[in-house]
């Protein structure tokens, strides 16, 4: 906790905030990646920081943060709440961030019916908004996995062997092997070439990333976090977290919102492949992830009991949908 202190009060200097207002820091927990803290001041503001790790992850998570610094200024643009970034530390390589804190905890099972629904159409309204939001080119602008694509089937598929590499340097254990999938997504791979805008996905908004503020009366969504994820791609990448293990089609309020606010969702064939690819996509980084994060036995027995059959769910609809 000593040296917790000490980073968080050199840090605080260099953003120009005078270190003897720390007044309090605590762990904030919920991540699998960076290290996360609250800084509380003398006069009751709260910030967040954000520290990477120099432990070794996936390819897509080099420079992590910088993609989440970008998250937050093009959110800004956007009129999302989202955390406003304070300073970003360690040059272009961003190894930390310091930000302010959003209003409100991680959403969970306690609201009524009414406000779900209510909650879900203003979510809806504030991810299109996010989609508006367009890059110079696809893929993730930490330069991971180089430079931005020209084009999203480029891009993507860069992801996509990324993933595979990954899993099999890992000896991550797949439902399929990493050459059998990398078969089967290549089969839907030509659907990507309906998107030729890149626009801004987060593509992490599970429910522990909105926020969700009661303190004034009817809850509201407080702020859009860990945008660490972001890329540059097709706006319905983000639909695969938004109902992380389910299915969007069902979630009525969160459409009904998005098309409210000028967002596009239509299910034809092409789209349905691509939603099977992202997916894919986001399922095989939940099954590589935990070999160099050393999860435990219980988060291990979780991602092949339930996120392994997710998985083989999304490469059989592409085969089925790829041949019809």
């Amino acid at each position: 906790m000593a040296d917790s202190w000490e980073r968080a009060r050199r840090i605080l200097e260099d953003a120009r905030i005078p270190p003897d207002r720390l007044a309090h820091l605590r762990p904030l927990h919920g991540g699998t990646y960076n290290t996360v803290e609250e800084l509380r001041l003398t006069d009751g503001s709260r910030y967040v920081l954000k520290v990477a790790p120099d432990t070794p992850g996936l390819r897509y998570e080099r420079q992590l943060l910088v993609s989440e610094a970008e998250f937050y200024r093009r959110a800004a643009e956007a009129d999302v709440p989202a955390p406003r970034l304070i300073s970003v530390g360690g040059g272009t390589a961003a190894r930390h961030l310091l930000m302010t804190a959003c209003p409100g905890e991680g959403w969970d099972g306690s609201l009524a019916d009414g406000q779900q629904a209510a909650l879900r159409g203003e979510l809806g309204r504030q991810v299109a908004r996010l989609h508006r939001v367009t890059g110079p080119g696809f893929g993730y602008p930490s330069g991971a996995l180089g430079p931005l694509a020209p084009d999203w089937r480029t891009a993507f598929t860069t992801m996509l062997d990324a993933i595979l590499d990954d899993a099999r340097r890992y000896g991550a254990r797949l439902p399929r092997t990493a050459d059998e999938v990398a078969r089967t997504v290549r089969t839907a791979c030509p659907a990507l070439d309906e998107v030729t805008t890149p626009s801004l996905v987060h593509f992490d908004l599970w429910p522990g990333n909105i926020l969700v503020d009661r303190s004034a009366g009817e809850p509201r969504i407080g702020g859009l976090i860990d945008g660490e994820r972001m890329f540059w791609g097709d706006p319905l990448a983000d639909f695969v977290s938004l109902a992380l293990l389910g299915d969007i089609k069902k979630d009525e309020a969160f459409l009904d919102g998005y098309r409210e606010a000028g967002g596009r969702a239509e299910f034809d064939t092409p789209a349905l492949l691509r939603l099977a690819l992202y997916r894919t996509y986001l399922y095989l980084i939940m099954l590589t992830e935990t070999v160099p994060r050393e999860a435990g036995e219980e988060q291990d027995r979780w991602v092949q009991d339930v996120v392994a059959p997710e998985l083989v769910a999304a490469l059989d609809e592409i085969e089925e949908l790829a041949t019809s």
